[in-house]
This record gives structure tokens, C-alpha cells and sequence, in this order.
């Protein structure tokens, strides 16, 4: 099942809700409301490669496809800064050599964290791929739009534990894809905010386990 490849925005799908990610990869559903709106006009403005730029001594480069072939991953980074570095590596094309930053744009900072362990996962994948392409030890951080603040992420310290659990997913997803099997709704999935939230139905759903498995038990006991 390695020769699937997951794109990583997928991964994040998954990361997020894996009943989710399931309606959206096996039964081809999808829907927006306000936050997946937010989230893509945020991207809009860094998903343009037209837009590369130079800015205060640091070359920025958007909208960046990047992938793995060995991990069976791929994608498309917000942000990749090239700054000058007389340990880094040579970029193809500028002169020099360059320390490589990944920026991930996230709309809203969470509440008494730095970061989600989901988002710093995602951008630990993006890592993966960039270091694959230029050989190189790229950093990484997340900016938050409502804060206007960078968050620096701990991509080299927890590296090991980082990439097994993004192998553990990845099996997950390959398994799930294979079966064409949605994963269940998991306990205590936070759905208010979901976009999915009327074609899912979570409290329907739950209450109809909860009664067929009361069922089971009363004819069980029959």
C-alpha cells in the first residue's frame, strides 16, 4: 500500500477528523461554511506563485510543490524564505547559499497553546519533502493571522516522534483508501465548527449507535 501517495493536504483532513476525511475522500462529499472560507482566502494570498518576492534581505518564494517519493507524500507549501546563510545550501537558480523556512498560514492562534500538534505535524511533512528536494535541514513556523505572530516549531527536537506518527496515519489512510471504508466518528469529536456538521449529523449518528447497540443487548437477553 506504500505506492498511494497522500497529498497533504489530505493528511490534514485526516489529522482533523478522520469521519471527515473519509466523506470527503471515499464518498466525494464536500462543504464550506465560514471558517473553511476564512482559511482559503488567508491561502489565496500566499498559494500564488507570481508572488515570489524579495523582503528584507530574505528571498520568498510561494505556492511551492513539493513531495516525497520514498514516504509516499506530496504538496504545496504556503511559503518557503530563502535567507543567507554561509552554512546553508545552494538554491538552484540564486546565488549563494540559503537557510530554508517554511511558513504555514493558519487563521486563528488556539487558545492556551503555541500551536496544534496537527498543524506542526503538517508542517513537519512539508519538512520532510523540502529536505527530500534540496537536501537540505529546513526550519519551520506557523504564522497566526489574528495575532499577526510567528510561532518557531520544534520540527528537529521531536523529530523521531513526529515522523512515526505521521507513518502511523499514513497507514491509516492507506488502509481506509484501500477498503473504501469511512472511518467512524471518534469519541468526543469536537463537530461544532465543522463544515460537515448537517451532512454528517453527529448526534444522530451517536444516538443511533447507542440504540442499536442497546437493541443488541435486549435481544441478547431474550
Amino acid at each position: 500500500m506504500e505506492e498511494i501517495s497522500v497529498s497533504i493536504r489530505n493528511l490534514q483532513h485526516y489529522m482533523y477528523c478522520p469521519h471527515r476525511w473519509g466523506l470527503i475522500n471515499i464518498d466525494c462529499s464536500w462543504a464550506e461554511n465560514y471558517f473553511v472560507t476564512k482559511g482559503n482566502l488567508l491561502h489565496s494570498r500566499v498559494h500564488d506563485p507570481d508572488q515570489s518576492y524579495f523582503e528584507r534581505g530574505k528571498r520568498v518564494l510561494t505556492s511551492v510543490p513539493v513531495y516525497h517519493d520514498e514516504i509516499g507524500i506530496y504538496g504545496v507549501t504556503d511559503c518557503i524564505e530563502l535567507r543567507k546563510s554561509a552554512g546553508g545550501i545552494e538554491v538552484p537558480g540564486y546565488q549563494g547559499n540559503y537557510q530554508l523556512m517554511i511558513v504555514e498560514y493558519k487563521p486563528r492562534k488556539p487558545e492556551g497553546q503555541d500551536f496544534h500538534e496537527d498543524d506542526a505535524l503538517q508542517v513537519f511533512a512539508q519538512k520532510l519533502c523540502v529536505d527530500h528536494i534540496f537536501h537540505c535541514d529546513s526550519r519551520g513556523v506557523i504564522y497566526y493571522a489574528d495575532v499577526k505572530k510567528r510561532v518557531s516549531l520544534p520540527l528537529k527536537e521531536r523529530y523521531d516522534d513526529y515522523l512515526g506518527k505521521l507513518k502511523r496515519i499514513l497507514s491509516d489512510i492507506r488502509q481506509y483508501t484501500v477498503r473504501g471504508e469511512i472511518p467512524p466518528i471518534r469519541r468526543k469529536q469536537k463537530c461544532s465548527g465543522c463544515s460537515f456538521h448537517d451532512l454528517c449529523i453527529p448526534e444522530v449518528l451517536q444516538k443511533k449507535t447507542s440504540y442499536d447497540f442497546h437493541q443488541f443487548l435486549c435481544q441478547a437477553d431474550q
